[in-house]
């Protein structure tokens, strides 16, 4: 027995000598997947400072961990190839909005931290409500595409209110119960209030009739701020000197 466990141990230094001999050192990096946010100068950055030992002794885990600190890579894979080449893979983040003030979130609720140019909504929300926020910020910007309205802004206070800001410049106030169905009462009669305030005048209805003319639709006046957090209905806010819509006759 102790002659065999000898040999044993003999021979496990002799392999692990081998592969550890710079015969089998990896001197060939492959980027498998395309990127359009990560370099490939990066990527070597890292390599070049993260891959210890030879093909058989280097720590993969710690390549792996390394690439997917870097701002853009959300998921990395790295592999061996015989006889001298690491073979990475990664998966880039695809930002969904901003998130608070110096960060972005993709579609899962996932924050990171990077830099890019792209035109997208904030969102915004207490720490760990990301998830939470951007699945109502998708369940809202469903509900107003009738409308052909998009959020530029939707923030959840820490009292855990919810409050929108269009790209017209309009803020929806949803508050902190019910919202889908105040947004959704919003949706419904919105409309209304836009053919009410398009409707003519009765004399200008006449004088066009005796002309013939059609008349030129004039660009409804847009709220500032719709308070909906009513029971069975919501307040209007119009610019300065405007009135407020008012119900059609019908």
């Amino acid at each position: 027995m102790l002659t065999w466990g000898a040999l044993g141990l003999l021979a496990y230094g002799a392999t692990s000598w081998v592969m550890a001999r710079p015969w089998f050192a990896l001197t060939t990096l492959e980027v498998k997947t395309p990127v359009a946010h990560v370099t490939e100068e990066q990527i070597r950055l890292v390599a070049e400072r993260r891959v210890r030992g030879t093909f058989f002794t280097v720590d993969l885990d710690n390549v792996r961990e390394s690439l997917e600190k870097l701002p853009w890579v959300r998921e990395a894979r790295v592999e061996r190839r015989w006889p001298d080449t690491l073979v990475v893979s990664l998966v880039e983040q695809e930002p969904l909005a901003r998130w608070n003030d110096n960060a972005l979130v993709n579609a899962d609720g996932g924050v990171f931290v990077a830099a890019t140019d792209d035109e997208l909504a904030r969102l915004s929300g207490p720490e760990g409500s990301s998830a939470e926020v951007v699945a109502a910020y998708r369940r809202y910007q469903a509900e107003l595409k009738p409308l052909d309205m998009r959020i530029a802004e939707l923030r959840l206070s820490p009292r855990r209110a919810w409050s929108i800001r269009l790209d017209n410049g309009m803020q929806l106030v949803l508050g902190r119960q019910q919202t889908d169905a105040r947004l959704a009462r919003f949706v419904s009669y919105y409309p209304r209030l836009i053919s009410a305030q398009a409707t003519p005048a009765p004399d200008q209805a006449v004088s066009l009739a005796a002309t013939a003319v059609a008349p030129k639709a004039a660009a409804p006046i847009l709220p500032l701020r719709v308070d909906l957090r009513y029971a069975d209905g919501f307040s209007v806010r119009m610019p300065k000197g405007v009135s407020p819509f008012k119900p059609s006759p019908t």
